[in-house]
């Protein structure tokens, strides 16, 4: 957009043609030009639109500084900030984003993941945590916010990563964390009975949910997942002779829906005391995949399984005894699986569209690879972003 630097005409005595399709507005004393359809990209209540829906012949003044309107107009149009932005506290782009109604666009620009590069990849900024305790639990959320759990803390950090907030849990330690609003987290422990809804702003709790065994003992929280419309939890009893998935609904106040995968542990039976210790939702083929493994005096092994929660179907379970997972993952844009070998460490891949459950496994490695008898998996995760993984 052109602009007049150095203009100390006020727009008192400027006209604009209503009927044209290009809308000048004078910020700070420097006049700009763009077209309303540009304009018509911000929100409807922001004041971009207000502009540009606008029939006055008048030029509005806008009292703001022109170098920052400069960069958000550029954002407005490309989507992205100009370099010049760098030159800026973002602390400063904050407030006049939200002044002009469009910091929704300024969240977009700063965590699209088309602009993550893979392959070009540097810490960028380390985040400051009070205390000592490492983080147990990490969730990101799609407002550009981000909670980190530590000890029994959760400190939450905006979508800038500049402003945060912490609270005191009543967790001795977080395992699971999972947000559910800009504000509010499922928090639970595998030494603490029960799943907390956790008000982050108050830093109260506002609901707590439970699975009753048999035996009414407590439960404790092995994982949380979600899809768009339910809350999954997985539980083990304290006594560690039953667990189950809990489905709750969240757009009913977390209201019970069922339960699947409720095993009764009796005897020797490995496979059906393995609680799921990671929940997935594969909302390409509408499933939950529920993860688990346990390591005994014959090495570690697993399971993993895809349930129709619909049906409470186990649609496909994959048995892990050689190499056993140390995390699995599912990526719907790849409509794959992948592991890590906690044995090998090695990378495996699996096709979700052509899986069999007696060999489904691809190794991305050497595949040949021989162990000493060190676990050189144990520890590691694997994630997928797009079309990439993460190790």
């Amino acid at each position: 957009m052109p602009t007049f630097a150095g203009s100390n005409f006020s727009s008192k005595g400027f006209h604009q043609n209503s009927n044209s399709n290009i809308v000048t507005v004078d910020v700070g004393g420097q006049l700009f030009q763009t077209t309303k359809q540009t304009l018509s990209l911000a929100d409807s209540k922001s004041l971009f639109s207000k502009i540009s829906s606008s029939d006055h012949v008048i030029i509005p003044f806008i009292d703001r500084d022109p170098e920052l309107f400069s960069i958000l107009l550029s954002l407005l149009r490309t989507g992205n900030l100009p370099s010049q932005a760098k030159a800026f506290d973002i602390q400063d782009l904050i407030f006049e984003s939200q002044f002009y109604g469009i910091e929704n666009l300024l969240i977009n620009s700063q965590s699209n993941p088309s602009q993550l590069d893979a392959f070009n990849l540097e810490k960028s900024l380390v985040l400051p945590l009070s205390g000592r305790d490492s983080p147990s639990a990490i969730s990101t959320t799609p407002y550009g916010s981000l909670h980190v759990a530590h000890g029994s803390i959760i400190t939450s950090f905006d979508w800038s990563l500049q402003r945060k907030t912490t609270i005191l849990t009543q967790f001795t330690a977080i395992d699971s964390l999972l947000s559910l609003s800009p504000s509010v987290a499922a928090a639970g422990a595998t030494d603490f009975s029960g799943l907390q809804i956790i008000d982050l702003d108050k830093g109260h709790v506002k609901q707590t949910l439970s699975w009753e065994n048999v035996t009414r003992s407590g439960s404790t929280v092995q994982a949380i997942g979600a899809s768009p419309e339910f809350l999954f939890t997985s539980f083990e009893s304290s006594r560690r002779n039953s667990n189950c998935i809990m489905i709750y609904d969240l757009k009913d106040g977390l209201r019970p829906v069922t339960k699947i995968g409720h095993y009764e542990i009796f005897g020797a039976d490995l496979d059906s005391a393995i609680p799921a210790t990671k929940l997935q939702w594969v909302s390409s083929h509408n499933l939950l995949m529920a993860s688990g493994s346990h390591s005994g005096p014959s090495g570690v092994s697993g399971n993993i399984k895809f349930w129709d929660i619909r049906t409470g179907d186990v649609v496909l379970e994959l048995k892990e005894k050689v190499d056993c997972f140390s995390d699995v993952t599912v990526s719907d844009t790849l409509s794959a699986m992948f592991k890590v070998g906690v044995n090998t460490g090695e990378v495996f891949v699996a096709d979700l569209r052509s899986m069999n459950a007696d060999t489904p496994w691809v190794c991305l490695g050497e595949g040949r690879k021989v162990t000493n008898g060190k676990k050189e998996g144990l520890g590691c995760k694997v994630e997928t972003h797009g079309n990439q993984v993460f190790l």
